[in-house]
C-alpha cells in the first residue's frame, strides 16, 4: 500500500492536476480521472482514453471490486490520506486513474451527413465538459477545440463530461482555418440573426460554432479567404432573460440539429 505523501506516485498525480498541469499532461500524454463513472466508461470504451494506472483505497475496493476486477491495467492500493492528496475534489471517492490521452484520426467529411461542434477560445471548464456531454448525448461525431481554449483534460473538464469523454472524439488546437473549407454548413449563434435554429435544414454536414463566454465569436479574419460563410442563427427567447449560458445554448442547438428535418 502507498502510504507516504512523498511517494513518486503522489508527485506524479499532483503534477497532472496542478494549476500548471496542462504542460505536464501534454508532455506525458496522460491525464487524471477520478471516480467510478470514469473507470466504468474507460473499461467500456475501445477508442477513448485508456487506463494506465488505478489508485484505490481499501474502502473503495470493497465497494467497487466487481468493476475494478475487470481492469487489466496496473492497480495500486493507497491510504485515505494519500487519496486526499491525489484528489482534486472536496470529497474524494478513493478512486483515481491515470489515463492515456487518445490520438484519434482527424475527421474526414464523407457523403454521409455528419455533425460537429467547434468551440472557439472557451475558458470555463464546466461549459466545456457540459458541451462535450451534450454532444455525446445528441449523437455528434466530434468536438473540435480551438487554440487558447481550456484544456479538455484538466480535472474539472473531465469531471464535467461525466464519462462522455470516453464516447466522442475531441480534438484540441484546431484552428477554424483548418476546417472552414470543409463541405459543410457552418452556423453560429447571433442574437440579431433572423433565422431561428429550428429552420436549419440537414441537407449536408454541419459545424456549429460557439465563441468565448465573454467576447463571443470573431471569425472574420479566419474565413476571409474561404469558400464558405458562417450562417447566423438564433434561439428564439420569448421570456425576459437577456441571454443563455454557453453550455445551455449549445445544448439547445445540438438538440435541434439532431432533430432537424431533411427537407
Amino acid at each position: 500500500m502507498i502510504e507516504s505523501l512523498n511517494s513518486p506516485h503522489v508527485g506524479r498525480v499532483k503534477a497532472l492536476i496542478s494549476s500548471r498541469g496542462a504542460k505536464e499532461r501534454s508532455e506525458s500524454g496522460s491525464f487524471i480521472a477520478e471516480g467510478i463513472q470514469c473507470i466504468k466508461e474507460a473499461l467500456a470504451s475501445k477508442s477513448g482514453p485508456q487506463l494506465q494506472t488505478i489508485y484505490i483505497t481499501n474502502s473503495a475496493l470493497e465497494k467497487y471490486a466487481d468493476v475494478i476486477n475487470q481492469a487489466s491495467c496496473e492497480i495500486l492500493s493507497i491510504s485515505d490520506e494519500v487519496a486526499r492528496a491525489m484528489s482534486d475534489t472536496v470529497t474524494p471517492q478513493g478512486l483515481i486513474a491515470i489515463c492515456r490521452i487518445p490520438q484519434p484520426a482527424f475527421p474526414v467529411i464523407s457523403s454521409s451527413v455528419s455533425k460537429f461542434i467547434y468551440l472557439s477560445e472557451i475558458q470555463d471548464p464546466g461549459n466545456a465538459g457540459t458541451i462535450i456531454r451534450s454532444a455525446d448525448a445528441f449523437g455528434f461525431d466530434a468536438v473540435l477545440i480551438s487554440p487558447n481554449s481550456v484544456d479538455i483534460y484538466s480535472p474539472k473538464v473531465v469531471r464535467s463530461t461525466v464519462g462522455s469523454l470516453w464516447h466522442i472524439p475531441v480534438f484540441q488546437g484546431v484552428t477554424l482555418k483548418e476546417i472552414i473549407n470543409w463541405d459543410c454548413q457552418f452556423i453560429a449563434l447571433d442574437a440579431s440573426a433572423e433565422l431561428p435554429i429550428s429552420k436549419v435544414r440537414a441537407d449536408r454536414s454541419v459545424v456549429a460554432i460557439f465563441g468565448n463566454e465573454a467576447r463571443g465569436l470573431n471569425t472574420a479574419q479566419e474565413i476571409s479567404d474561404s469558400k464558405n460563410s458562417i450562417l447566423p442563427v438564433k434561439i428564439p427567447m420569448p421570456g425576459n432573460a437577456e441571454s443563455l449560458n454557453l453550455s445551455a445554448a449549445a445544448s439547445i442547438v445540438m438538440y435541434q440539429l439532431a432533430n432537424i428535418p431533411t427537407s
